[in-house]
């Protein structure tokens, strides 16, 4: 399951890196099309975190962050190479991953920051005031997912629009997909239970 687990999260930061170029509009509020798979990551750190310790946990993070350098490098890499004669879509391959280092910048600081935050306060959370395990992941994201919108949208926007409209956009969305991911903690858990019985009767 841990491997599952590092799998699905490492995953999901490159996905959200990948498809956070297109802007979509839920209601009134316009976010990266990535907001819902990159949320998740929170959770998913959580239950890394819980199930490893920090230190495990940092070391994903450490991974996922060195990974999601590699694809930007990478990017910009094959944007700037000279397209085939035959090949048309060179503009519209550029504009989905050629982003700008401004918002490569913004987006990896934010994410590095707010998920050795989240790291941490979960284990704080864990270790010094104990509690149902939906209330760590729910503290830690809460806090986490806050820093990452702040960061992130300060970093990749300040001085070119009204910054706090689309933080507070970003961080009701975020919150509410967090509220989504909460039952993730108990399916894990269920699993990992079993699992244990099953080595225990082969005993």
């Amino acid at each position: 399951m841990d491997t599952i687990l590092i799998g699905l999260y490492i995953a999901c930061e490159l996905i959200a890196n990948v498809t956070a170029s297109k802007p979509v509009q839920i209601g009134g509020i316009v976010v990266p099309a990535a907001i819902f798979i990159y949320t998740l990551t929170f959770t998913l750190i959580d239950l890394i975190n819980e199930s490893m310790g920090k230190q495990g946990a940092h070391k994903v993070i450490l991974a996922a962050f060195i990974a999601n350098i590699l694809l930007a490098a990478y990017a910009q890499f094959t944007v700037l190479l000279p397209p085939a004669s035959f090949y048309s879509g060179q503009e519209a391959y550029a504009s989905v991953l050629g982003s700008t280092p401004r918002i490569v910048f913004a987006s990896l600081t934010a994410y590095l920051i707010s998920s050795l935050i989240d790291a941490e306060i979960f284990a704080f959370w864990k270790t010094h005031i104990r509690g149902p395990k939906w209330l760590r992941v729910l503290v830690s994201n809460t806090i986490s997912t806050g820093v990452d919108s702040v960061v992130f949208i300060t970093l990749a926007f300040y001085g070119l629009m009204p910054i706090w409209p689309l933080i507070e956009g970003q961080y009701i969305v975020k919150m509410a997909i967090t509220f989504v991911s909460l039952p993730l903690i108990y399916l894990v858990r269920s699993h990992r239970e079993h699992r244990l019985r099953t080595m225990d009767d082969r005993r």
